[in-house]
């Protein structure tokens, strides 16, 4: 009951009036040129999370503007169908890139389905989105996979050295489980997000997430030195300026 019917790329586009690429991101420039090489009146849009190498393969194609470049700012952990969620995307924002470079009737019938499910929608170049979205979605998806590891490493441990029986492995992911408060829990929800997904994401756009990444290393080693040196007052200094964060946001 998801789909009304299922038929060969080709066949399709040629029945639809608008075709919505939501691939890996990978799969995407390949799979919207050869859309764009079919298409007549269509509208073609994507909803991938990088846009830069995207924007320039189809920069040059000759019906460049029946394409418009989107990203809904909105995701779960969870893959698949069974993982949707009605009314998700209201009230959040959804990114459009080179709008001037779509033509204005495909540009207008993306930002009206937009609209209509309640999304705000920003006007960014996909330098700037691909940046932006390093520092606010890319790097969160690497910290809670770092901190998953690092919470599974030390059973790990254990377990290479044969301290743990079976009963005291499984007394080891209660005591884990029931620790797991609030705080953990959000901070490492992401982790249990499918790699067939995030893996092309990281490294299409992997020198904003590499840039991020050795910032993001260079705040955590501040904290563990002054953590180190028992430096409340460098601490407390920290933790103030990281407070300020609720002006962005709310």
């Amino acid at each position: 009951g998801l789909v009304d019917e299922l038929l060969p790329l080709e066949a399709a586009v040629d029945a639809s009036d608008l075709v919505v690429l939501a691939i890996p991101v990978n799969a995407i420039p390949l799979q919207a040129v050869k859309i764009l090489n079919r298409v007549d009146r269509q509208v073609v849009m994507d909803m991938g999370s990088t846009k830069e190498e995207l924007c320039e393969v189809i920069s040059q194609h000759a019906r460049r503007g029946r394409f418009v470049a989107t990203h809904p700012m909105w995701g779960t952990e969870y893959s698949g169908p069974e993982a949707a969620v009605r009314g998700a995307f209201t009230g959040r924002s959804v990114v459009i890139c080179q709008g001037d470079r779509s033509d204005p009737d495909a540009l207008a019938q993306v930002e009206e389905i937009y609209s209509r499910i309640g999304m705000p929608i920003l006007r960014m170049e996909p330098e700037e989105h691909d940046l932006h979205a390093a520092y606010v979605s890319h790097i969160s998806q690497i910290t809670s996979y770092a901190l998953a590891l690092t919470v599974l490493e030390k059973q790990q441990r254990l377990e290479r050295k044969n301290l743990l029986t079976v009963l005291e492995k499984e007394r080891e992911e209660e005591a884990i489980f029931a620790l797991a408060g609030g705080g953990f829990e959000s901070t490492v929800r992401l982790a249990k997000s499918s790699g067939e997904m995030w893996i092309p994401i990281l490294l299409k756009n992997k020198y904003n997430v590499l840039d991020v990444l050795r910032e993001h290393i260079h705040q955590l080693q501040i904290m563990r030195h002054m953590i180190e040196r028992d430096d409340a007052e460098g601490l407390q200094s920290a933790i103030r300026k990281a407070n300020s964060i609720r002006r962005i946001i709310h």
